[in-house]
């Protein structure tokens, strides 16, 4: 093998690997939505989460992909341990499909249907090449985009392939390299190489892909490529290891299950095999082996493996669990998991799943404080001053990750969730303020004794009402993603603007009637003042629903013209409101 060939193979090799990373990369982004609601279905059902790890697994095209995601989930505290065994033995045998793709290359002497498909011979490839350029320069961005960089991810792999084959063919009739190969039939010897090289790659599919380029030379026999594959198994298992540094224990411990999975799978096995191989001497072990042989041992393999632990996943957890002890110290909650940003459309999934928890803490907190108002109770006033103090952990943590996570490579949908996200968190934070302020009013009227007159006690009820409605409203319009309901808003946030300046006029008049105090008007004009700007970041929030859903931009003053000029039934919606909510 001269130093062209050398460099023919480093060609090859870096093709491969680039165009398996773009390919499994625009496979995630045009999975979308879909590979979103399939990832929503966790289940405590081992086979579920089997056939959910698989179908994840074949769409993505990556095993360690899956299963750096299901640590994320586990140290998120969005998937148990217990679901993440079914969905990484379910990851373990998807990856095979792609085994299945790179086999093509070495379809040889096969019926002319067959051998048409052979990349070399014919011109599907460049068929398949045009198709996906002309997908990408008629789409600036969105699904067809994604699969038109599907399309040349593959057809560069497939000719990485090619490049490879070519260059080490002329390794056939090399004594020195299958004096190598000789040495790989030695079981301990190939696992460790297999190990080794895909700890390197960090991918057992491209791993078992440059194996399958070096079978055509037709000097591997399977004695040699049988070790080899099951280390290449173990060796993607370095990925994961290295997401769960720093992840919470489960998060550890669901990575030492996809370790323990194929170590233990992999021992078993070579006993059982070698064990069997002394006994009744299998001839196949001295024959060489191809590109779809590889394949088909690399399935059957990984088949095999969930069969043999599929009675055992509660002992495989167990054991994960006495690996990494628990502690009486409590860990650190986290919130979101860096891990998920390689999969963006999860990781956005993820940040709005902790948005809906932040807007239910801040909407709960204010809808409390107002029913302390005049029944104050110090353990309530406590509570929701530590719901004050959560929605700013919440703020915090989402501000940093939907920063991390606008700079990865997002769908146009992901991209305006993304948006909607950075521009409601804010709203959610301030209202959870304002829900300590009135604490602070009802604090002042229990300490002061104030006491308002009837009239006043009714306008204040009248009030609450309203915010009420608005907090209930907007948090469902913005966890549904409804713009209908999202249209609602505006109107009654201006009726409780009207109701803040009647409110304010009446007061004034009760004031010259010596109805009221100055210090009345004080504590009064706090609750009006707390109240109205919550009904203002409610019609932020319900503005961003509608104009990034409808609208595809982000413009308040354009959205609220449009409202206030009839759009939506604003004067319709805006009359029964002012109606119910009469004084």
């Amino acid at each position: 093998m001269d130093i062209f060939d050398v460099l023919t193979l480093i060609c090859g090799l870096s093709m491969f690997l680039f165009g398996m990373n773009v390919m499994s990369d625009s496979l995630k982004r045009s999975a979308g939505n879909k590979l979103k609601a399939t990832l929503g279905k966790m289940t405590s059902n081992k086979w579920k989460g089997f056939l959910l790890g698989l179908g994840v697994t074949a769409v993505i095209q990556s095993s360690s992909a899956t299963t750096v995601m299901v640590v994320g989930f586990v140290n998120s505290g969005t998937m148990t341990l217990s679901q993440a065994v079914g969905v990484i033995m379910g990851a373990n045998v998807g990856t095979a499909v792609t085994s299945w793709l790179t086999g093509l290359s070495g379809i040889e002497g096969a019926a002319n249907i067959i051998q048409f498909i052979k990349p070399s011979e014919s011109s599907w490839i460049a068929i398949l090449a045009l198709v996906g350029i002309l997908l990408i320069m008629i789409s600036k961005r969105g699904k067809r985009r994604d699969l038109g960089t599907v399309f040349l991810g593959f057809v560069v792999l497939m000719i990485g392939m090619e490049i490879m084959s070519s260059a080490v063919s002329g390794l056939k009739d090399s004594t020195a390299f299958r004096s190598i190969l000789t040495a790989f039939e030695n079981p301990l010897l190939g696992i460790l190489v297999g190990i080794v090289f895909t700890a390197i790659v960090q991918s057992s599919s491209a791993s078992v892909g440059i194996l399958q380029s070096l079978t055509t030379t037709g000097a591997i026999t399977f004695g040699a490529a049988f070790p080899i594959i099951l280390g290449q198994n173990i060796g993607t298992c370095v990925t994961t290891l290295i997401s769960a540094a720093g992840a919470t224990k489960n998060g550890k411990r669901a990575a030492l299950i996809h370790l323990y999975f194929n170590v233990i799978g992999a021992v078993v096995v070579m006993i059982l095999f070698y064990a069997l191989n002394a006994i009744f001497k299998f001839t196949f072990m001295e024959t060489s082996i191809g590109p779809f042989g590889v394949a088909a041992i690399h399935t059957l393999y990984k088949i095999g493996l969930v069969a043999l632990f599929a009675p055992f996943t509660k002992q495989l957890e167990k054991l994960a669990t006495i690996s990494v002890k628990s502690s009486d110290e409590p860990e650190k909650e986290n919130l979101l998991d860096d891990r998920l940003l390689k999969s963006p459309t999860i990781a956005v999934q993820r940040a709005n799943d902790v948005a809906h928890e932040m807007a239910k803490i801040s909407f709960e907190a204010m809808k409390s404080s107002l029913g302390l108002l005049f029944s104050y109770d110090i353990k309530a006033g406590a509570a929701i001053r530590k719901q004050e103090e959560k929605a700013d952990v919440y703020e915090d943590a989402l501000g940093t990750y939907l920063v991390k996570l606008s700079a990865e490579n997002l769908t146009e949908s992901d991209s305006h969730q993304v948006t909607k996200l950075l521009h409601t968190i804010s709203d959610f934070e301030r209202i959870s303020d304002h829900a300590v302020n009135v604490v602070e009013s009802a604090e002042e009227i229990l300490d002061n004794k104030v006491i308002f007159s009837d009239e006043a006690r009714h306008e204040i009820d009248v009030l609450t009402c309203a915010i009420d409605e608005i907090l209930d409203i907007t948090s469902r319009a913005f966890i549904d993603n409804d713009l209908d309901l999202a249209a609602t808003v505006e109107p009654l946030e201006q009726t409780v603007d009207h109701l803040r300046d009647t409110i304010k006029s009446n007061h004034i008049l009760r004031l010259q009637k010596s109805e009221c105090t100055i210090e009345h008007g004080f504590v009064l004009n706090d609750i009006l003042t707390n109240c109205e700007r919550v009904s203002d970041h409610c019609s932020n929030i319900a503005g961003c629903v509608i104009e990034l859903s409808k609208y595809d931009s982000l413009n308040m003053h354009e959205y609220l013209n449009k409202i206030k000029s009839g759009e939506h039934n604003f004067k319709k919606k805006y009359e029964e409101y002012m109606q119910k909510y009469s004084l």
